[in-house]
């Protein structure tokens, strides 16, 4: 398989400091099922383009299946492997490109960070959807898609068209941004991958799925496809998006439920005939959380909230549902994010009278920004997690003294709670810099309450665990203006044994 990444970013040879690749070396490296090649076709300073280039060797596979595999002697050869191609070139793309997908550059540390102009092609390219499947994966994610089926045979149009399409994007991305695109949803396009997928492989699309996969349209097929239909792992996988604040897991059901087989719609039909009373779905966590909040605000009788850190806009357009809140900011460091948020929006079609209440703007939280005052509450919803312990004290003197809200709501993830989450390993996000106990917790709000001229209660979101307690806790701090908070409306409270 051939990709080809193009940039016209000047000078467009800094690509091949992006992706620690010189332009005047062609490069090998060895996989387990071949070799991939890495070569510049150009490289001026107006245009750059890097070409990654897998041949697949079946023989290399079949070794690659241990001593331990039996021998059935030609039969070992003829295998589906070698045409699970998307998912090759995924893994190959992966380990050649990794420092770049992972957006680390030394040399150059501000371009990797900063959007440039990109083209990537792919002139055969398995897709069982076709066109239109390849349309509605990369569209929302901000790629100009153009995808042509390519013909079984050109020499005979009534054959009909292939599963393989002609693939280009265009767009302004990070090239980091660009990889983990890629990462994914080649292997979801083709709906096959060459290896066996274990557990890991949901860290894996938590990891490259970071701030994207969350808010797209087709979060369900992508998931169900990458993990290889593998229920488990879906709702695992659902479970671990729905605590990075998204509604996937409700999208969840539907969707297993249409790729089902026979025998398993049958024996679920059957189940719920027999069934005296079918048990309520529980809420997803991130709902729970979204619905903890607006309570909160409902009960301190503000009118005006901004939204630190709204990410992909769901509390935002809960609040805009409300009348009662006159004035609505939502605010995020990621450009990308606020795209993904004004869609989801529908910000080019909101009515004046709505669009005349919302204010939405890029900004990050550990610098001192008069945009961020003027409102009576400010929301930071799983969002001091994500700071580097050291700049917590930077983003407590903008917020608490700074903006100065009457009222911030502050929820973040219990870590005593994580041993309920299956497949697990570690924090619950990769790009989470820490997670709290519950004591650990209760000591920073304390603190910056009392340093700040702040009162501060707390509240669990979520089932309340009696020895690990809640999923989610909550901090409310007032400053004293309004303290009128019904906590019967958030569930019990329950003081933790260790203070």
């Amino acid at each position: 398989m051939l990709l080809t990444i193009s940039t016209t970013a000047q000078p467009a040879t800094d690509l091949g400091f992006l992706l620690h690749k010189h332009p005047d070396r062609v490069q090998e490296f060895s996989q387990s099922f071949g070799t991939a090649r890495v070569f510049y076709p150009e490289a001026g300073q107006e245009r750059c383009t890097v070409a990654l280039l897998l041949d697949v060797d079946p023989i290399a596979l079949v070794r690659s299946r241990g001593k331990s595999s039996p021998d059935f002697s030609l039969s070992q050869y003829v295998n589906d492997r070698p045409y699970a191609a998307s998912s090759l070139l995924a893994g190959a793309l992966g380990d050649v490109f990794r420092t770049a997908k992972a957006g680390r550059c030394n040399t150059k540390p501000s371009l990797a960070a900063t959007p440039i102009p990109l083209e990537i092609r792919l002139p055969a390219l398995p897709c069982r959807g076709g066109p239109d499947l390849a349309h509605r994966l990369f569209e929302p994610l901000g790629w100009q898609v153009e995808a042509e089926a390519v013909p079984l045979d050109e020499g005979f149009p009534e054959w009909g068209e292939s599963r393989y399409v002609r693939l280009t994007l265009t767009g302004t991305l990070r090239l980091a941004d660009a990889l983990n695109h890629l990462y994914v949803l080649l292997p979801v396009l083709d709906d096959g991958k060459h290896y066996w997928i274990a557990s890991d492989e949901v860290d894996k699309l938590i990891r490259a799925g970071e701030g994207w996969l969350q808010p797209h349209p087709e979060r369900g097929l992508i998931t169900r496809r990458y993990l290889g239909h593998r229920r488990a792992l879906e709702r695992s996988a659902f479970a671990r998006l729905a605590e990075l604040g998204d509604d996937a897991e409700e999208a969840l059901e539907p969707a297993v439920a249409e790729e089902s087989t026979p025998e398993e719609t049958a024996a679920e039909e059957a189940a719920v005939a027999d069934a005296e009373e079918v048990p309520e779905r529980p809420k997803p966590l991130n709902t729970l959380r979204r619905e903890a909040v607006l309570a909160t605000l409902d009960e301190l009788g503000v009118s005006s909230v901004i939204d630190l850190g709204c990410g992909s806009g769901e509390l935002v357009g809960a609040l805009l549902g409300r009348p009662r809140f006159s004035r609505v900011a939502g605010t995020d460091v990621s450009a990308l994010a606020l795209m993904i948020a004004a869609r989801k929006l529908k910000l080019d079609r909101m009515p004046d009278a709505k669009r005349a209440r919302l204010t939405l703007f890029q900004g990050a939280l550990t610098y001192t920004d008069k945009r961020l005052a003027g409102y009576e509450a400010a929301v930071l919803m799983e969002v001091v997690e994500h700071v580097d312990p050291p700049r917590l004290a930077a983003l407590e003197r903008v917020v608490f003294g700074g903006a100065r809200p009457e009222h911030v709501i502050v929820t973040t993830p219990n870590i005593e709670y994580n041993v309920r989450y299956e497949f697990l390993t570690g924090l619950r996000h990769r790009d989470h810099r820490f997670e709290w106990t519950r004591a650990e917790f209760r000591s920073w709000a304390t603190r910056v309450a009392q340093e700040n001229g702040y009162s501060v209660i707390f509240k669990p979101v979520g089932d309340d665990d009696p020895e690990l307690g809640s999923p989610t806790q909550m901090g409310i701090f007032s400053s004293g203006a309004r303290e009128t908070i019904n906590t019967a409306s958030l569930g019990p409270t329950k003081e933790d044994p260790r203070d």
